[in-house]
């Protein structure tokens, strides 16, 4: 295995450990991030939002950025994208695990690369290709009720069903709504979880970038409505607000068509991933000697702006954590992760898909694993 290989920090946090220990605290039960017991907790999950481009807004989040500090900083894992990070927090699984690996991946049974966000079919079906019973299937045995509140869009689709089987859908419009419906919902009164989903901030950076003033300006609205939520808490209720990982602006100038490079598509049958987070599949019995030409071959071309690991190589280092040898086919052969500012397009046959994105994500650099793990109410942390 190549030195260069980044490989995964034991021990630390992650995202893998938030709605569990959440789950543990509503038991007033020992969990892997000390939290004290709740009757009611709320884990908002701000989608694409870093805690490098949060620290750096500091004057437009204040009320975020006074929680932000080394202690509650955490690393969302690997690869970056939303469809994996989502379920690793919902399960408590890392990809390996429940089988999610990239924005889009191989399903071998169809020989296909398949979006995992949105390609949900009888060849990919919700209720198993995510293998892992989800935290709030466990409370629904408990007799615990668990809520899930976002766009009405996302309310039957595919990943809805996949990763957030067994909480109760509660739809509302706008960021102000969602935080409006949880409060409802606290109101109650009982031991309850609800889980928050904020997907604008990483739809405003695709299209625009994080640096734009849209995005800004949802940051402030986003802010304003965290500060509002957390004044009501009440004893007994907790909240975490977290990401499931951070963003970087590509520029143009760092557009790579790699297809144009006939040693580095040499055998490839299909491309998935992320255009930061690479994944080349080879042909059905693709041998780990063909896996080791094609990323020595990356290596020679792109080694100075990409790690670059075969699937062995990237299971040997922890990258998707332990991995079922159901889940290994759908990872590809070689995995070709940026660090640079750069993104990877095939090129060929005018496949340009996704260049028009500016901010971007996918790899493991610091401002794409790195996110926020703010704590309010009950489980603020003493300064």
């Amino acid at each position: 295995m190549s030195t260069m290989l980044p490989t995964r920090a034991a021990g630390e946090p992650t995202l893998a450990d938030v709605l569990p220990s959440c789950v543990s605290s509503l038991g007033g039960e020992p969990n892997r991030l000390e939290l004290p017991p709740a009757e009611r907790v709320v884990v908002v999950l701000v989608d694409g939002l870093g805690s490098a481009a949060l620290r750096s807004r500091a004057g437009h989040a204040r009320a975020m950025n006074a929680g932000l500090t080394k202690r509650t900083i955490i690393s969302s894992g690997f690869p970056t994208t939303t469809a994996a990070a989502l379920a690793t927090l919902t399960t408590g699984g890392r990809p390996g695990e429940h089988g999610i690996v990239g924005y889009t991946a191989l399903v071998p049974e169809l020989g296909e690369v398949v979006n995992q966000l949105s390609g949900w079919s009888d060849a990919m079906p919700p209720a198993t290709w995510q293998r892992l019973p989800t935290v709030f299937e466990g409370l629904r045995a408990a007799g615990v009720p668990s809520n899930t509140i976002g766009p009405a869009k996302y309310a039957g689709s595919g990943l809805t069903r996949a990763i957030l089987r067994g909480a109760d859908y509660v739809a509302a419009g706008s960021i102000a709504e969602r935080f409006a419906a949880a409060r409802r919902l606290f109101d109650e009164g009982g031991r309850r979880l609800v889980y928050l989903y904020v997907p604008e901030l990483d739809q405003l950076a695709h299209a625009r970038g994080w640096q734009s003033d849209r995005w800004l300006a949802t940051l402030e609205l986003l802010d304003a409505e965290y500060a509002r939520f957390t004044s009501t808490l009440r004893r007994g209720e907790g909240l975490l607000l977290t990401a499931d990982h951070g963003v970087v602006d590509v520029p143009a100038t760092g557009h790579i068509l790699f297809g144009e490079t006939p040693e580095l598509v040499d055998g490839v049958v299909k491309v998935g991933g992320d255009p930061r987070c690479l994944q080349l599949y080879l042909g059905p019995g693709a041998t780990p000697d063909a896996r080791a030409r094609l990323a020595d071959a990356w290596r020679a071309r792109e080694g100075q702006r990409a790690w670059i690991a075969t699937r062995e190589e990237a299971m040997d280092a922890g990258w998707f954590g332990p991995v079922d040898p159901e889940v290994a086919p759908r990872i590809g052969d070689v995995i070709v992760a940026a660090r640079k500012l750069v993104a990877y397009y095939d090129g060929r046959d005018g496949d340009t898909a996704g260049q028009s994105m500016i901010g971007q994500h996918g790899s493991m650099t610091a401002e794409e694993t790195l996110v926020p793990l703010l704590r309010a109410g009950t489980y603020r942390l003493a300064l």
